[in-house]
């Protein structure tokens, strides 16, 4: 198991997680997000939004479609904001 991994199960063991992209959009723009977590095929306009904000970015190493099902959801998981300490 790699770190993000990790930290993935973490993070869905406690809550302290959004899902998809515009809710981790919405966590940084409230300020909420400590780091994000964003799968190897990220779209590249969501890749750099997330970019423009003063946050620590992991990339998991799988597909967006991956990381969902690491999640325990049926659809693709693009991007996830963590809201606690890592």
């Amino acid at each position: 198991m790699t770190e993000v991994e990790a930290i993935i199960k973490t993070v869905l063991k406690t809550g302290g997680y959004r899902l998809g992209s515009k809710s981790t959009l919405k966590s940084l723009q409230k300020g909420e997000a400590k780091a994000v977590i964003v799968a190897s095929n990220c779209p590249e306009d969501v890749l750099e939004k997330i970019k423009s904000y003063d946050v620590k970015i992991l990339v998991y190493d799988g597909t967006n479609m991956e990381l969902g099902a690491l999640c325990g959801k049926p659809f693709s998981v693009a991007a996830m904001a963590v809201t606690e300490e890592i």
